[in-house]
């Protein structure tokens, strides 16, 4: 009864002609949580290497912090799949039983690399001999959990310490087409849908890469200015300032290559031209002109652009920076809900729009998917009251 309740309400709000079995959205929040999530993974990875691979010494203080936020964010990421499938204990098949004509099942292997092979790896080698350090300084549980989590290793010369330095630049050369691999398969998994004119197009699995970048780099910029100042440390504004300076870098080519893929549906004008310019007028007005535009790149575009034309006392260029980030996560996540949920709006007869109403509670709800967001942070707070990204020294100094 409550079902066909709900397919009443939306069916009154369909617009033109519609197909029946077009009416209800089947891909809900919870997958654009998922693309979302991946993007800050690959992003936060990308940060991180620019430390490792291209010696950027001033991002140093963020570079284990984007480690640990990559992987938080990874062991989360296919939850919201998990939970969006209809039989979830099956899902280990596709492991079993690769099939390479499904985009989804390969994607299952990508994930696995990027998370077994890649990321655990160097993080591994990073933290190797510090666990082994902290493992002799602690007592109890945490002793053994450091034990364990350095595999029982108790070399730390200077040897060995140099081979994990040269071992993780090594695992992270791999590991940067290993992150744009990660992300970029998203995109590609929407962009080689050829039915849906809204996501059949070759720019996808660059524009959902040069955004999972954006997001990354803001979601670790981010954390750095609130998990500093509570651990009592002082922010090092040359840091902030790099890190600001990639982050408005990233965001310019991510707006130009969205003002390309933009342009260049205009240019062919398919036949889909016009009902996609009745959606984005309409139905994805507040979320793609509003928030996904103006509110988050523009606007921090702008901000960013003052900062670095005027100098701005240090206090004021943290409370913009603060500001820029936050509307580029909701900028990001507004891309990520106009693609998912945008290319389900209109019909595949290009004559009529449907609508998408969020449930407040169940699977594919709205509870559920803030909780999906959230478990990240947690588990983020978990691995670095184990493994802490700065020492005493360098949160006394900044």
């Amino acid at each position: 009864m409550e079902t066909a309740q709900n397919f009443a309400e939306l069916a009154k709000q369909v617009v033109g002609f519609i197909y029946p079995n077009e009416i209800e959205i089947h891909w809900s929040i919870l997958i654009v949580v998922y693309p979302y999530i991946t993007g800050l993974v690959a992003g936060a990875f990308i940060l991180a290497s620019l430390v490792k691979v291209f010696n950027v010494k001033e991002l140093q203080p963020t570079y284990r912090l984007a480690l640990l936020t990559a992987l938080a964010f990874l062991l989360i990421a296919p939850l919201p799949l998990q939970l969006h499938l209809g039989q979830p204990w099956r899902s280990y098949e596709i492991f079993l039983t690769p099939n390479l004509a499904s985009a989804m099942a390969m994607f299952g292997f990508v994930y696995l690399w990027y998370l077994m092979v890649v990321l655990l790896l160097e993080i591994w080698f990073e933290y190797r001999r510090d666990m082994i350090v902290w493992s002799s300084e602690s007592t109890g549980l945490k002793k053994w959990v450091l034990k364990v989590l350095s595999l029982f290793s108790t070399d730390i010369s200077e040897k060995a310490v140099a081979f994990d330095k040269k071992t993780v630049k090594i695992i992270t050369i791999i590991g940067i087409p290993s992150a744009f691999l990660l992300h970029g398969y998203v995109g590609f998994i929407f962009g080689s849908i050829k039915a849906n004119p809204w996501w059949s197009s070759v720019m996808m699995p660059v524009v959902f890469l040069f955004s999972a970048i954006v997001s990354g780099i803001a979601i670790v910029m981010f954390l750095y200015m609130i998990i500093i100042p509570i651990q009592g440390g002082k922010i090092d504004m040359k840091c902030l300032d790099k890190v600001a300076s990639f982050l408005f870098y990233a965001v310019i080519v991510d707006f130009s290559i969205e003002v390309l893929d933009f342009i260049h549906r205009l240019y062919e004008s398919e036949e889909s031209i016009k009902i996609l310019s009745q959606l984005v007028s309409t139905k994805l007005f507040m979320s793609l002109v509003v928030l996904q535009i103006l509110l988050g790149m523009l606007l921090p575009l702008g901000i960013m652009v003052v900062i670095r034309v005027f100098r701005l006392q240090e206090e004021l260029r943290k409370l913009l920076y603060f500001v820029c980030v936050v509307l580029i996560q909701m900028g990001i996540f507004s891309t990520r809900w106009n693609v998912v949920i945008g290319g389900q709006l209109f019909s595949k007869s290009f004559r009529g729009l449907t609508t998408y109403k969020m449930e407040l509670t169940g699977i594919e709800g709205l509870l559920v998917s803030l909780a999906l967001l959230i478990i990240p942070f947690v588990v983020l707070a978990i691995l670095i009251k184990l493994l802490p990204p700065w020492k005493k020294e360098e949160l006394a100094g900044g």
